[in-house]
């Protein structure tokens, strides 16, 4: 081999070196983050997506992925271990997380808000011919309560079992996940499925198109006993028209749901990621209309559990005032 030859390689040898050393250091400055979301039928995994995508373009040195979970309950347990970091919730799910209570008794989670995301709304949907009219009507019939470890089972049980005396041994429970509840009811193997998700989502707007749907409405009696025990709900009128076929208003239920992060995260990333947010809030209206509702001010108007840190150093920069309730001891 010629001296030249030796030369060439050495170096295509030193560059190779070169190369994969940069790409070492890269990829240690690189945090990459997983968003613990829901069901691809839902509005939390687009949503998580989108704040995936802004953190990544616009967070120097982060990664983001949304993850397909179980949801809310599954989100709070991943969070509080480290991991996944992040997650959506929703409130209720949150205010017992936190507070270790209900179904997270003497368990407190280990984690903090971030920001409010949007208001879900509490869809119970059957076929037009299924017979069911009024939430009285669900006993004894097969009825999807939402996809094991949701934020939708967990509203369920509080919502029907703890508040409207309808628990779950009066009717034939099936826990499954919104694209399941509409096959489901297509193919008529469940008599009514239940959402908690912001409207229009697409398997129910799927479903309509085929079938024709009712979505049940609660009377204003049962929403002041759904209200009365569990403060962080509150009712919501669903506009005429939301799905096809809806040809009236519906008065239901609702909760806001919340941003979560691991109450252990470095301040700063959280403020960065936090700002990231809303100042690009436009990018997630663009994937669904309810982040308009994503704003700082009701952060601070509807969050259940205290902010990170981080989250309050940005909404003070912004002058908005934080109250104490919010502000972990």
């Amino acid at each position: 081999m010629t001296k030249k030859s030796t030369f060439i390689l050495a170096l295509v040898a030193a560059l190779g070196f070169l190369f994969s050393f940069q790409a070492e250091q890269a990829s240690a400055l690189t945090r990459f983050i997983s968003i613990g979301t829901g069901g691809t039928g839902g509005v939390y995994y687009p949503y998580g997506g989108g704040v995936a995508e802004i953190w990544t373009r616009n967070v120097k040195g982060v990664k983001a992925v949304a993850e397909v979970t179980g949801a809310s309950v599954e989100n709070t347990k991943l969070c509080h271990k480290g991991e996944t970091l992040f997650g959506e919730i929703m409130s209720d799910v949150a205010f017992q997380a936190y507070t270790g209570t209900g179904k997270f008794k003497d368990k407190p989670q280990k984690i903090r808000g971030m920001f409010v995301m949007y208001p879900n709304v509490y869809h119970i949907v059957t076929r037009q011919d299924s017979g069911i009219n009024s939430i009285a009507d669900l006993k004894g019939k097969k009825v999807s309560v939402g996809a094991p470890g949701s934020g939708t089972e967990f509203m369920t049980n509080l919502i029907l079992a703890g508040a409207l005396n309808v628990p779950y041994d009066s009717f034939n429970v099936f826990r499954l996940s919104f694209n399941e509840n509409a096959n489901a009811l297509k193919d008529n193997s469940i008599k009514a499925g239940i959402w908690c998700v912001a409207p229009p989502t697409s398997s129910i707007m799927d479903l309509a198109t085929t079938h024709k749907i009712r979505v049940i409405p609660f009377s204003q009696d049962e929403i002041d006993k759904v209200t009365s025990k569990y403060p962080f709900y509150a009712g919501y009128t669903l506009p005429a028209g939301t799905y096809n076929g809806q040809d009236k208003d519906v008065y239901t239920a609702s909760v806001w749901n919340t941003f979560i992060c691991n109450a252990d995260l470095d301040d700063e990333l959280v403020y960065e990621l936090t700002k990231a947010v809303f100042e690009n809030q436009e990018f997630l209206m663009k994937i669904h209309h309810f982040a308009k509702y994503t704003t700082p001010e009701n952060a601070v108007k509807y969050s259940a559990i205290p902010l990170h840190p981080g989250a309050i150093k940005y909404i003070k920069e912004k002058g908005i005032e934080v109250p104490d309730r919010l502000i972990a001891k």
